[in-house]
């Protein structure tokens, strides 16, 4: 693995630091012109398409598609992103795994904040299955906030007595908005994008005033994994979000859930999307893809 690469990545990040003070349409604006400005994915056709009520983007391999479904959450603090936003992303475990992924448009804050989003997953999950996929076909997958929305559309979805899927993937996921983990300190400086601060303010938008401490907003602290599928967390050591991941694998583990924690020495928050660019990222979206096509080789019952 490159050091030249790892060093790269972390100058270019710090060229352009989040700042959480923005107006969430700036902050829209300027995500979307970031992360579309570049050709389109490769391998892939990409098409408009409408999942639990919401616009989607399927994404399908240009051969024929591998059995399953991937539903994907895009990131964006549940403030900005879009399928769009994502589409390389997802462009990337489409093609590593030969497996169709509907990337779904959940509403955001602060128009709609907290639970909109988590009733769009629910939504979107609820769907396939009364399409007839099976739920051992289905894998929740995301980056980011939508990392954690994998994780909470899987919370709400077992409450509501649904199957469960074969498996999720969150890609750095947000899984604490109290912002208490000893990351958000040990990481300030070292995390080229984020600081507490500028997340607390991006929160805030999706908070609407409501208590960070409850399970589907926080659930590293406070959720109960009991039942949830296998699991694949994965974060780079450089990111303030890290303990998101940590804290909640380890209450995974705890309740008895297969649970795998991949943490990338040296590199920042959703490192995968530098795909092409950065080693660690073609690394980590190759495991990720084994875990999904080994997940759906295995179907329950």
């Amino acid at each position: 693995m490159s050091k030249a690469q790892r060093a790269t990545i972390d100058a270019l990040m710090r060229q352009a630091p989040f700042d959480g003070g923005l107006a969430p349409e700036q902050m829209r604006k300027d995500f979307e012109i970031q992360m579309t400005s570049g050709p389109a994915p490769a391998g892939v056709r990409v098409t408009p398409s409408v999942l639990g009520g919401r616009p989607a983007l399927t994404v399908e391999p240009e051969g024929s598609p591998a059995a399953g479904t991937i539903v994907y959450f895009h990131g964006g603090g549940w403030v900005f992103g879009s399928p769009a936003t994502a589409l390389q992303l997802t462009a990337a475990l489409v093609r590593r795994t030969g497996v169709r992924a509907v990337s779904v448009d959940y509403r955001l804050a602060p128009e709609h904040p907290f639970p909109a989003a988590v009733e769009d997953g629910l939504a979107a999950y609820r769907d396939l299955l009364d399409q007839g996929v099976p739920a051992d076909r289905i894998v929740l997958a995301g980056e980011s906030a939508g990392g954690g929305l994998g994780i909470t559309t899987l919370l709400t979805a077992r409450e509501a007595g649904l199957p469960m899927p074969a498996a999720a993937v969150a890609l750095s996921p947000g899984l604490d908005l109290t912002l208490s983990g000893e990351s958000m300190t040990t990481k300030h400086g070292v995390d080229p994008l984020f600081t507490r601060a500028d997340l607390a303010a991006l929160f805030a938008h999706y908070l609407a005033g409501q208590d960070p401490e409850q399970p589907l907003l926080s659930p590293a602290l406070h959720a109960d994994p009991t039942g949830l599928p296998p699991l694949l967390l994965q974060a780079g050591s450089n990111e303030v979000l890290l303990e998101d991941a940590t804290r909640f694998a380890a209450r995974a583990a705890a309740a008895g859930v297969d649970v795998r924690l991949d943490v990338t020495a040296d590199v920042p928050h959703v490192f995968q999307a530098f795909e092409g660019m950065l080693d660690e990222a073609d690394a980590a979206l190759d495991r990720a893809a084994h875990f999904i096509t080994a997940a759906l080789a295995d179907p329950v019952g």
